[in-house]
């Protein structure tokens, strides 16, 4: 199963921090924003805060609105998300707020760590991901064995770094108060170092909007993965390239796919679809690959996503576009789908990427999203 879709939450001063330094904490939002936050709690599988947030704020996590909880119950879902926490040491007060109040709870940490936290006789799950906290594996385990699709972290600023800085945060909910802290030790939304795409990449922007006296600002991460490890920004545009395959003109001797290229900052280079214009056999990735100069030097380190492994094979043009897109120096393609043997049998596109040095990464969670637009040529 995929990794949940996740969602880093949090209130922000006007200049960048999560709180002051003094004892007790800082209300950055308003009601109405509260209210917002509790919405989206309420529409999440999960509430994941770090250890460090456990110890300063004590917080609950409950979906607050009896309202929000019934609709839940009629939805068939627990009346609340389950409670997650993040911790290296196991080092947690157990009288803390967060472990007996709302449903179900589950302590992600280190072995280490799962030796403490089982002695202390804890009502949660205490699940050990080895020698070290690595943040993929809590969120496979979270998606293959608790099923969680979408997960709601709500801090604190150490958390809210690693997700952004490995490029597993899919969308970023700021809620901006109108004041300012302006003390150099408080606490910050982020921390300094190397995020994903360098200074130069922009992050997508997905909605503005007034909450109360608090502005609601939503983005979403566009930097490619590196290598064979996926991106949350992977996602969104091999989900891009899936939209595109849905706009193809029909055909029953050809695949509709779409294909997107993107730079390593998160510049969206081109975009294409089969078929697209007057050319009723171009391919989507031949298509993208000609609207660039090949001269691009940004090539050299884009990622081409593709609903469609890429061809290896084809009698309409003298390159398949496996071909063609090394030919461009493209060494990273992210996939959903391997071709069938409908037109071409024992095409494969990945190898011959792959024989050559470029990274192929498939997603096969997007597979029925792929083959959606060509389910008359799958059909027996």
């Amino acid at each position: 199963m995929p990794q949940p879709y996740v969602l880093l939450s949090a209130a922000v001063s006007l200049d960048g921090y999560l709180d002051d330094t003094g004892p007790e904490r800082l209300l950055l939002s308003g009601p109405d924003d509260f209210d917002r936050v509790d919405e989206v709690r309420a529409a999440s599988d999960a509430i994941l805060v770090g250890a460090g947030t456990l110890r300063t704020d004590n917080p609950r996590l409950l979906v607050n609105s009896p309202e929000r909880r019934a609709a839940r119950l009629t939805a068939g879902l627990p009346e609340y998300p389950l409670k997650v926490t993040v911790t290296a040491s196991g080092d947690l007060d157990p009288t803390a707020r967060f472990w007996h109040t709302g449903g179900e709870k589950v302590a992600y940490t280190t072995d280490k760590g799962a030796e403490r936290l089982r002695a202390l006789g804890l009502p949660a799950d205490v699940v050990s991901v080895g020698p070290e906290l690595e943040w993929r594996s809590v969120l496979d385990h979270l998606g293959n064995v608790r099923g969680v699709r979408r997960l709601m972290v709500e801090g604190g600023g150490q958390v809210h770094t690693q997700l952004l800085r490995e490029g597993l945060a899919d969308e970023l909910q700021l809620a901006v108060a109108p004041l300012f802290v302006g003390q150099s030790d408080a606490p910050r939304m982020f921390g300094t170092g190397a995020y994903p795409g360098g200074p130069t990449s922009r992050l997508r922007l997905l909605e503005t909007r007034p909450v109360g006296d608090v502005v609601l600002i939503r983005y979403a991460p566009t930097v490619p993965g590196t290598g064979g490890q996926p991106s949350a920004a992977d996602r969104h545009w091999l989900d891009l390239a899936c939209d595109l395959a849905a706009q193809c003109p029909p055909s029953r001797t050809a695949f509709s796919v779409g294909a997107v290229i993107v730079a390593a900052d998160g510049t969206e280079l081109a975009r294409a679809h089969s078929r697209e214009g007057d050319d009723p056999v171009v391919h989507a990735e031949e298509a993208a690959l000609a609207k660039l100069d090949p001269a691009d030097p940004r090539l050299a380190t884009a990622t081409v996503y593709s609903s469609l492994e890429p061809c290896a094979r084809r009698s309409s043009r003298p390159s398949p576009c496996a071909r063609l897109i090394l030919d461009a120096g493209v060494r990273r393609v992210v996939t959903a789908w391997r071709e069938p043997d409908t037109f071409v049998v024992g095409a494969d596109g990945n190898a011959l990427l792959a024989a050559e040095g470029a990274e192929v990464v498939v997603l096969p969670e997007y597979e029925p999203r792929a083959t959606a637009p060509n389910s008359h040529l799958l059909t027996p």
